[in-house]
This record gives C-alpha cells, structure tokens and sequence, in this order.
C-alpha cells in the first residue's frame, strides 16, 4: 500500500513539475527596443526578428495608419478628440511586412512623404497613443515578439524581460544619414542635418506622451562604428539568454 502511495505522490509531483517548465518554455517573451531617432532600430529591430524566427511589431505602420485615416477623412489633424474618435473605429492589420487599413493594403501608401510629414501631431495625441498602446498590447499577447520605438520598455510593455536601449552619438547618426542621402542621389549637409538631428532629441526628449527614455531595467547599446550585422549579433547576445528552448533535462519521463 505504501510502495503505491509513494508512486502515485512521486508520479503527480512530476506531472506538477512537467506543467510548472512547460509553461515556463512556452512564456511570452516581449523584446522592446527604444531609442533616439536614426539609430538604426527598425532595421536592426526587423532583422533580429526574422533571425529569431519572432514576430515584428511595426508600432510606427500603426501611426502610419492612423496619419493616413485622418488625411483621408479630412480631419484637422490638431484637433485631438476628432482623431482619437476617427482612430478608435479603425481596423488595423499587420501581417508580416504588410499593413492593412480597413481592408486596404496600405503598406505604401503609409510610407510616402506627405504621411511621414504629419504622423507629429498624432504621435502626440495622448487618446489616440492610448488606443495604440493598447492594440499593440493585445496584438503581442500569446507572442513571441521584438518591437521598437521611443516608449515600447517605458510605457507599452513595461513589463517586458527583454528591454534594450539602441543608440549612437547625434554625430555618428548624422553621418550615416548622410550616407543614405547621398546613396539616393540627393546632396546632404552635415551640419545641417546634425542640427536637426539634435533638435529632434531636444523635442523627443520633452514629449508629455512617449517621450524618449531610457527604461531602468534596459541593456544599452551603442552602435557607434559598428556595422548592422554587428549590432545584430550584440542583440542577439542579449536576447537569447531569455528564449526558453527545451532541452534534454526539461524533457521529464512522467510515466515513472
């Protein structure tokens, strides 16, 4: 009778254990990547991603989208509580590198000039940063997931295990839009653009709403002379210490 009660204790306290490290392994792991503008995050962001086989959250399409509705209804773009209304009643997909806006792909479309100049005052409407929030939230639920942006580890997933500070000097960042520029044929000052880009520091840094900063628990990287396959690699050694791969001391005999 004993020998059968110990079995029986000794085979429920393994079914315990095994459920305990699957859950454990099938945890959701949240990678947010925030920093200043023109350091390099979404690229690096999308690329880690892909290499990690986790789902890219593109926070900045949902913006885009939200940008491309108002301009499309013709809402004054200031005027907050019309925005916030329009925003609440949108749908909006992401589906790999595809966004869909109330069943439009809309992955270009977001992407042009006159949407990129406007995204400011909707990026700084508080109603319409809450609902996002909130959809990115619900999106990167029961997922493995990297995002990036200026509040992903501060204010939309503070809770996050992973969180990372991608940076560079204002003057590194400057060059390398120079480069791109003058990649595309289009002649760039650098001191101009370095202007601007501390200008863009100044603003992002004041910002009431998801405003840039660096959350406590963030691993801070900064890329200054190194490639985008470095960096990569730098993210991935600091990311892979979090995914929970099963191995063969996880895999419990609870037959016995």
């Amino acid at each position: 009778m004993g020998t059968c009660r110990e079995k029986f204790l000794n085979w429920s306290l393994s079914r315990l254990i095994y459920v305990q490290v699957w859950l454990w392994l099938v945890e959701q792991l949240v990678v947010a990547i925030d920093g200043p503008a023109g350091a390099g995050k979404s690229t690096a962001a999308r690329m880690i991603a892909d290499r990690l086989q986790f789902d890219f959250l593109d926070t900045g399409a949902m913006y885009r989208c939200a940008t491309l509705a108002a301009l499309r209804a013709g809402v004054e773009l200031t005027d907050q509580s019309s925005v916030a209304e329009l925003v609440r009643q949108l749908d909006i997909q992401l589906e790999g590198r595809n966004v869909w806006l109330n069943g439009e792909d809309v992955s270009l479309a977001i992407r042009t000039p006159s949407v990129s100049s406007q995204i400011g005052p909707i990026a700084d409407n508080m109603q319409v940063r809450r609902q996002l929030s909130q959809w990115q939230r619900s999106w990167a639920q029961d997922r493995h997931v990297v995002t990036e942006g200026r509040d992903q580890g501060t204010e939309v997933f503070p809770d996050a295990r992973c969180k990372i500070f991608l940076t560079a000097s204002s003057e590194e960042r400057a060059r390398r839009r120079v480069q791109e520029l003058s990649a595309q044929g289009i002649e760039a000052d650098y001191p101009g653009i370095l202007d601007q880009q501390n200008q863009r520091d100044r603003d992002d840094a004041r910002r009431e709403f998801g405003g840039l900063r660096k959350a406590a628990d963030a691993v801070e990287v900064v890329t200054d002379g190194m490639t985008l396959e470095q960096v990569v690699d730098r993210l991935e050694t600091i990311i892979r210490p979090w995914i929970s791969t099963p191995s063969p001391e996880c895999q419990l005999d609870v037959r016995s």
